[in-house]
């Protein structure tokens, strides 16, 4: 066992803070570090990261794992990770720093480890490793998939170095006010509520095209919005038993069609489990604006923060089965 420093007995405050109070950070931390597979994830990554030899000896793995984990979690950039694990002692707990004996990795080593993750499009790999484990813990894809898809939006300012704007991004209009930005499409399994998969593309394709890339084949129902609507080929096209339930338009001629309104309500109770995804993306990690430019490194952050989301929307089971 490693011997404890000073500076370990504080963190944990041990005899120091009588009067500390346990954050939901601290619950937070505690339940992710709990569930999450850290042994899986980090058997994805290690044929790719760098060994020991003459130089000087890499940081652990699964630390700088939990450090990338955490600026998802807080939305945090390179060097606005190191300042908060130096100012929070929660996070040092979490992510196993001792500053008695060891610095914070700097942001620098940071931004090697996740482009790391990109140019060995790891993100998408972790993703799926999730999907696998939780698979095997009992939560099987069912026979429904909701699509859904969200904007994310991109900075559209040209006072940078390229004097451009951010490549493959592209401007959409969302009724009346336009965007700069990607567009983030999931397949969200009906009855759990967990994303089996993904594509992030620029904002001005239409939700309809990466359609068959959202789908595994075995639907027997496929939900959506009516920008779905009238798509039954494309929908055959990958999975050939799957009926469409995607919300028809009920405004014709300016008339409404209650018959078909009424259907597309009760349709919509299913289709709102896809929300519960974006509300975790969007809200509580932050993922409202793109934070790279290009698909590829944004699409490698997506996936990462869809596997967390997967694992933050299972934690009740999850939790249950960790507990003796």
């Amino acid at each position: 066992m490693k011997q404890q420093t000073l500076a370990m007995a504080a963190d944990q405050g041990a005899g120091f803070e009588t009067h500390r109070k346990r954050t939901q950070r601290d619950e937070f931390l505690d339940t992710m570090n709990a569930i999450v597979p850290w042994t899986q994830l980090c058997a994805v990554i290690e044929p790719h990261y760098p060994k020991r030899g003459n130089g000087r000896p890499p940081i652990g793995l699964e630390r700088m794992l939990r450090m990338h984990f955490v600026q998802h979690w807080f939305n945090l950039a390179d060097f606005a990770c190191e300042e908060a694990l130096y100012d929070s002692a929660s996070l040092r707990r979490f992510v196993g720093i001792d500053l008695g004996c060891e610095p914070v990795p700097d942001a620098t080593t940071l931004l090697k480890f996740r482009r790391l993750l990109e140019t060995h499009k790891l993100g998408e790999q972790l993703f799926a490793e999730v999907g696998r484990v939780l698979q095997g813990g009992g939560m099987k894809l069912k026979s429904g998939t909701i699509v859904d898809a969200t904007i994310i939006g991109a900075p559209s300012s040209t006072k940078n170095e390229q004097k451009a704007r951010a490549p493959e991004m592209h401007q959409t209009r969302k009724g009346r006010q336009w965007y700069f930005a990607a567009k983030l499409h999931i397949g969200v399994d009906s009855q759990s509520g967990l994303v089996h998969s993904a594509v992030l593309t620029p904002a001005n394709v239409h939700d309809k095209h990466p359609l068959p890339q959202l789908l595994h084949g075995r639907e027997q129902r496929v939900y959506g919005d009516s920008a779905y609507a009238s798509q039954k080929a494309l929908i055959h096209s990958k999975a050939p038993k799957a009926r469409d339930f995607t919300n028809q338009r009920t405004r014709r001629a300016r008339e409404v069609d209650e018959v078909q309104r009424c259907k597309n309500r009760n349709k919509s109770k299913i289709r709102a489990r896809v929300e519960h995804v974006f509300a975790v993306v969007k809200r509580l990690w932050g993922f409202t604006k793109v934070r790279y430019r290009g698909l590829e490194k944004n699409a490698n952050w997506a996936f990462v923060a869809l596997a967390l989301a997967n694992v933050y929307l299972s934690r009740r089971k999850l939790i249950a089965q960790v507990r003796p």
